[in-house]
């Protein structure tokens, strides 16, 4: 199943307000796994960022001047999303913007249902905790320290991290051996293999009937026999 983890930066709080994007970033997934593909769009937003969102995300009017409006990106955005859910942290809030811009060129907008937000999947997992992307980092031992300031595209990854942390997806489906890192600027998940094994237990005759019915049923294919 593929996935995007999708972030933006904004001059504001509210595009009812005149606030635009001015950054998109996003991040592949295909079966709860990192895949390398990124995207990531600095947009023109037709206006000043103030000095309250510079502090934050640290992208100036001078580095968006000459960047593209989004409805010369919007295509390369749809191109690279398809039809894939949007894993976003507080949807609401990317997704008003989003669609915000949609409306201003006249396409279609994205429906919530869509999207996969992870601040209600840690609500339900762990009620009455912080809710904010850099609590959830410090709770599963993310490394923040990559991000002097907010970016999409780092923000992006981020939230990848926490969202695999969230629903327990390390790594491909049937594939046995620990992730490891993806890509030249993909996402490092770290392994955490049991510090002591469990105890077997099964009895020596289980153990028998077990491996007699896997070589009679199953014979060489059974993954039991990998190496």
């Amino acid at each position: 199943m593929r996935e995007i983890v999708l972030d933006t930066e904004t001059t504001g709080l509210d595009p009812v307000e005149g606030h635009r994007i001015i950054e998109i970033g996003c991040v592949e997934l295909e079966d709860h796994y990192p895949t390398g593909k990124t995207l990531q769009l600095f947009l023109n937003p037709e206006r000043t960022v103030p000095a309250e969102t510079l502090r934050i995300h640290g992208i100036t009017d001078e580095f968006l001047a000459d960047k593209p409006l989004f409805s010369a990106v919007a295509d390369e955005f749809f191109d690279f999303i398809g039809d894939s859910p949007l894993v976003i942290h507080n949807a609401s809030f990317d997704l008003k913007f989003l669609n915000s811009e949609l409306h201003r060129i006249g396409r279609a907008t994205l429906p919530y249902a869509r999207t996969i937000d992870t601040i209600e999947i840690a609500k339900a997992r762990m009620p009455g905790a912080r809710y904010s992307l850099d609590e959830l980092c410090k709770r599963f031992g993310v490394d923040l320290s990559v991000r002097a300031v907010h970016g999409a595209l780092t923000d992006a990854k981020l939230t990848a991290q926490v969202y695999l942390e969230l629903v327990g997806g390390r790594q491909r489906s049937l594939a046995l051996a620990a992730a490891e890192e993806v890509g030249g600027d993909g996402v490092r998940i770290a392994a955490r293999p049991r510090p002591v094994p469990l105890e077997n237990l099964a009895t020596l005759a289980e153990l028998e009937a077990h491996a007699a019915f896997i070589a009679r049923e199953l014979g060489a294919s059974a993954v039991w026999n990998w190496r």
